[in-house]
């Protein structure tokens, strides 16, 4: 039942409070609730970057407001004639304050601000579907945001074009590598010295870009990201610790005073779920093809980018399907279903043309690349139906033509995960059928393109069904073929934990790592007690309710010798930090960056959550994959029974 129609009113006396930017004292109660043109007068924190829907004043007289339940909160949805909703804002915490505002673009939440301490200041932003993947901390609530908890390549690049047009130092340092994230990059000495140097001098780099206005003009804007796929930097390499993906000579389209030109931003890294400049960009247009321009490869610059003629300028033709990809872009997020059909289709259309007249090789395989993951990304998310056969048509002739091999690889395997989505995704689905076959194409991809990229991926798909279907010893075989055939991938690395894991029952399990105080947390002081070691996440409904168990076994068998280690897999060390200070458990959690492909996870091959190991006394594993409702059976027969 929604809260009472006194209560609502206060509520939405509250979101009147806030439409109009006042304080929110004892006497809003008392305030009229707001019409619709007044709920729709809020806009996001950060309004400049994003776009959602604004009806006009008539439109706005013909739309509705109403309370409704949202994930079992109480909100209040405002909807179009049509029953399409423009913007929802929500009470998440039962105290009749708004502390989510939710803002929409053709019936799809884009963006949203969110009040996680409840004091009716914002201090997040996350923009959501077809608007990218943001997610940004405004810790001193002021409306500006202070770090990025993600943010892909590409948002990065168009953060740099605004922060070079705008003359905004700060925005860039929001997307610069810090001192502290370089740290945990495990590079090398030389490397790290090397880096270390970008960074210190990037402030002063920026200001002399900033002071050449006619170089970026302030009216520039981002259209395209423009890279060769990213490259894995194994570690090992030159003395790193960690293996590290690294995107080299990072380009912008960008257009200003109806013009199109390369803005070269440079080299990124991946830094958990953000990606990260080494260095502010050097700020040139168009600049000249440097084949040793590379910070940790040495590959062309704007490699990706198209066809280009004979002197920097890019192509007519090109500038025209670049055009084209981005009014596509933009109608996506007001498209009908039908729509989006026709409009997937076009965006095939330009990338497929921009592949076929890109003059180099290199060129023509990024091009290759955008088009077979945007077409098997639409046919999965049920938006170009008429995608499948496209997408394997491409890889048919790509495999015809012999004279792209790696593409064919590359588009084959793309269609392979798009078919296997669409048949899942059918009606009265045979799933066995669909994942038998789906088994016999990832083994007939590996015999096809043994030494493809992807084969590596197929074999951990292999492997982790032949897990899940308890084939353990087939699970193996392929794990160690992975180890074997792709040492450097990052597939490897899982699969090796994942053959420690499975092998590990009767062994003697080692390992030590910092909890979330940075304390250090070794497995081997727990000898002489039988522990579970659980490994977790925020974001883990079941894990969550694991830890309600495992709370009361502690209590009932904590003093006869039983201990918990959890291993915490979020991305982002504060959401465990904020969870366990809702939750706190009696027993230590260790913590690295990583979530799920960090060294605690890769060591021994967690592939899901939630999973839950039990060692003897004597540190041994006695079950590698425990459910809590056979803890206690285990306990019981390994300790004294608990007192009554």
């Amino acid at each position: 039942m929604l809260k009472s129609l006194a209560s609502q009113c206060h509520w939405i006396g509250l979101l009147a409070a806030l439409a109009m930017g006042g304080a929110l004292g004892a006497d809003t109660a008392a305030a009229a609730p707001p019409t619709v043109a007044t709920a729709l007068s809020l806009t996001p924190k950060q309004r400049e970057d994003v776009e959602i829907d604004q009806p006009t004043a008539a439109e706005a007289a013909k739309c509705t407001m109403a309370a409704e339940k949202i994930d079992g909160n109480t909100g209040w949805t405002i909807r179009d004639p049509g029953g399409r909703v423009l913007r929802r804002f929500v009470d998440t915490n039962g105290d009749n304050v708004v502390d989510l505002w939710c803002y929409y673009r053709g019936g799809m939440e884009v963006y949203r601000d969110i009040d996680t301490n409840f004091n009716n200041k914002p201090d997040q932003c996350r923009w959501l579907n077809t608007a990218g993947s943001r997610w940004g901390i405004d810790e001193d609530e002021n409306g500006r945001i202070d770090r990025w908890k993600a943010i892909s390549a590409q948002e990065v690049s168009a953060e740099v074009v605004v922060a070079l047009a705008k003359r905004d130092e700060q925005r860039l340092r929001l997307v610069l590598l810090t001192p502290e994230e370089l740290r945990d990059l495990g590079l090398g000495d030389v490397m790290a010295k090397t880096l270390a140097t970008k960074i210190d001098a990037a402030s002063s780099a920026f200001r002399q870009i900033a002071d050449r206005k006619a170089v970026i003009p302030s009216d520039s804007r981002w259209i395209h990201f423009s890279a060769a796929q990213p490259g894995l930097v194994p570690a090992g390499h030159e003395g790193s610790t960690k293996d590290i993906l690294v995107y080299e000579n990072v380009a912008a389209m960008i257009e200003a005073a109806g013009k199109q030109s390369l803005l070269n931003v440079g080299t990124m890294v991946a830094v958990g779920d953000t990606w990260k400049l080494v260095e502010a960009p050097d700020g040139e247009i168009n600049g000249p093809e440097v084949a040793d321009s590379g910070v940790f490869f040495r590959i062309p610059l704007r490699q990706g980018t198209g066809a280009t003629s004979s002197g920097d300028n890019i192509s007519e033709e090109v500038q025209k399907l670049l055009a084209a990809l981005e009014g596509i872009e933009k109608s996506m997020g007001t498209a009908s279903d039908s729509q989006k059909a026709k409009l997937n289709e076009q965006r095939a259309d330009a990338l497929e043309k921009l592949m076929e007249i890109a003059k180099e090789s290199n060129q023509r395989e990024a091009w290759g690349h955008q088009l077979a993951d945007t077409i098997s990304a639409a046919v999965q998310s049920g938006e170009y139906p008429d995608g499948l056969k496209r997408i394997e048509g491409l890889a048919d002739k790509l495999e015809r033509d012999k004279n792209s091999p790696d593409l064919a690889a590359y588009v084959r395997y793309r269609a392979m995960m798009a078919g296997y989505t669409h048949a899942m995704q059918e009606k009265g689905a045979d799933f066995a059928t669909v994942q038998a076959n789906w088994l016999k194409s990832l083994e007939k991809y590996i015999r096809d393109y043994p030494k493809s990229q992807d084969a590596s991926d197929a074999m951990l798909q292999l492997a982790i069904a032949q897990e899940f279907a308890g084939e353990d010893k087939k699970a193996l075989e392929w794990y160690e073929k992975i180890v074997q055939q792709f040492s450097q991938s990052p597939a490897a690395k899982k699969a090796a934990g994942a053959s420690r894991r499975l092998d590990s029952v009767g062994r003697v399990l080692s390992f030590k790592g910092p909890d979330l105080a940075g304390r250090t947390v070794d497995l081997t002081r727990y000898r002489g007690r039988v522990v579970l070691i659980q490994y977790w996440a925020t974001w883990c409904e079941p894990c969550k309710a694991d830890m309600t168990t495992l709370k009361a076994l502690v209590g009932l068998y904590g003093q006869q010798g039983f201990s918990v280690i959890g291993i915490n897999l979020d991305q982002d060390r504060e959401d465990a930090v904020a969870f366990l200070k809702k939750e706190p458990l009696p027993w230590a959690n260790i913590y690295e960056p990583g979530g799920l492909e960090s060294r605690l996870a890769s060591e021994l091959g967690v592939l899901t959550l939630p999973t839950m190991l039990l060692l003897d006394q004597q540190g041994k594993v006695v079950n590698r994959s425990i459910h809590a409702s056979q803890v206690e059976a285990e306990l019981k027969s390994r300790l004294k029974t608990p007192a009554k």
